[in-house]
């Protein structure tokens, strides 16, 4: 049975937030010099949640259980 806080593959809503929101922010402040909605660590962190996720099958593709560099490309 899964675990309440484990999603389900391709669920990609809620959860906790996966960035550091003030070094995101910095880096957008310093690229562009636009602010950043607190809605975007949410939107970045789920988007992480799907890279994740397509990185894991990779790796179970390939037989590891080592999540690698090479498995989000």
């Amino acid at each position: 049975m899964e675990n309440e806080n484990q999603q389900t593959e391709g669920e990609t809503t809620g959860g906790e937030v996966l960035v550091v929101a003030s070094k995101l922010k910095n880096y957008i402040r310093t690229k562009s010099g636009m602010n950043t909605s607190s809605a975007v660590m949410e939107a970045l962190s789920n988007k992480i949640r799907q890279l994740c996720d397509q990185a894991i099958e990779s790796a179970k593709s390939e037989g590891r259980k080592t999540v690698m560099d090479r498995d989000f490309g």
